[in-house]
């Protein structure tokens, strides 16, 4: 089995019972395992200011899924949830992305992994430090040398 991190996120409707139907949703798909799951961030909106704040989560999944069915299954559970993408980085019902996925590195027109501003964004690298604070970013380093450097991005522990 491979593991995987995932980010959750959502700002629309109510965004803490979202992530956490979330989580649910994802200990229910094929061939995986939910090991672990983040506390729970409120952040602010990246991109397009003007909308409602953002709760932000991270989950650590076993599976043997491949890369590119694992992105298929949680871009059917987005839709579940009445996930439509009218803009990006605009407000969401429900944000699902693949974070990492092993050790990989792929880019493809469909999948970047790991994802390509993972490192940048304080509402992915702390709920990500909740599940494994000694995680090796491939091509990064470690995720603890990261976190000073999105430490101003405005982030609670929700």
């Amino acid at each position: 089995m491979s593991v995987a991190y995932i980010a959750l996120g959502a700002n629309l409707g109510d965004p803490a019972a979202t992530v956490n139907a979330a989580f649910t949703a994802l200990a229910g798909l094929p061939q995986t395992t939910l090991t672990a799951r983040s506390a729970l961030y409120r952040t602010a909106p990246v991109g397009i200011v003007d909308q409602p704040e953002f709760i932000n989560a991270a989950a650590r999944i076993t599976t043997d899924l491949a890369p590119e069915a694992l992105l298929d299954e949680l871009l059917a559970i987005e839709q579940r949830f009445g996930r439509i993408r009218a803009e990006r980085n605009g407000p969401r019902t429900l944000d699902l992305d693949i974070l990492l996925y092993d050790e990989l590195v792929i880019d493809t027109p469909r999948l970047t992994l790991p994802h390509p501003r993972l490192h940048l964004r304080a509402f992915v690298l702390y709920p990500l430090a909740d599940l494994a604070t000694d995680l090796a970013l491939p091509g990064r380093g470690s995720l603890a040398a990261w976190l000073p450097a999105v430490a101003n991005q405005g982030i609670i522990r929700a």
